[in-house]
């Protein structure tokens, strides 16, 4: 069982091996909390929130998580360190660790997305940074030392994870992103000093 919580609904998924609920705001719910609050009593399978916006929808979404649901949300920030941070001081400052403690357990990843115009066409690729929940990971949030998640993403490579600044280094090697286009996008400008002025 799938549930979705959208504001609006842009696509209706057809079914086929499993039931989807797609849930509306302002149609069928009045707010992402509420829908999530009745939708755990449909015995949901994977939840999809559409936007994680206050502390009720990231607090039933971190719990739903903590029940074995699958859960999905997007958040506006700037990267998989910043999610957390984001979620995490959401909270009330009495709560925080309790919290850290929940993630390091729950937390599957965090992909972060950049749209950078494509070089040769019109158009944007994306460039994504991609946050694994390993061992290491999760001892860095436990603990709230997000400034070294930076570093572990950096060596995780194997786990699947890569840092934003990898994943634009990545698209100038293909040339599918201008030197210009990269350095505008970076976490880390200087390391795209040399290129930053590349616009073929």
């Amino acid at each position: 069982h799938i549930l979705t919580i959208e504001d609006p609904i842009e696509f209706v998924h057809e079914r086929k091996q499993c039931l989807i609920s797609q849930r509306e705001l302002g149609v069928h719910t009045p707010s992402f909390a509420d829908a999530l609050h009745s939708g755990l009593r449909e015995d949901p399978d994977v939840i999809l929130v559409g936007e994680m916006r206050d502390l009720d929808t990231i607090s039933i979404a971190v719990t739903a998580a903590e029940m074995g649901i699958l859960v999905m949300g997007t958040l506006h920030t700037n990267g998989a360190g910043a999610t957390v941070d984001r979620i995490v001081n959401t909270f009330p400052s009495d709560k925080q660790n309790h919290v850290r403690t929940m993630l390091s357990t729950s937390l599957r990843g965090v992909i972060s997305q950049q749209l950078v115009p494509k070089k040769a066409e019109a158009g944007l690729v994306a460039a994504l940074e991609i946050m694994v929940n390993t061992p290491a990971v999760a001892n860095i949030i436990r603990q709230g030392k997000l400034d070294q998640l930076e570093n572990t993403m950096t060596g995780g490579r194997k786990a699947g994870m890569i840092t934003m600044d990898m994943a634009l280094k990545e698209l100038l090697k293909k040339a599918m992103i201008t030197g210009q286009a990269a350095y505008q996008a970076a976490i880390d400008k200087k390391s795209f000093e040399d290129v930053k002025d590349k616009v073929r």
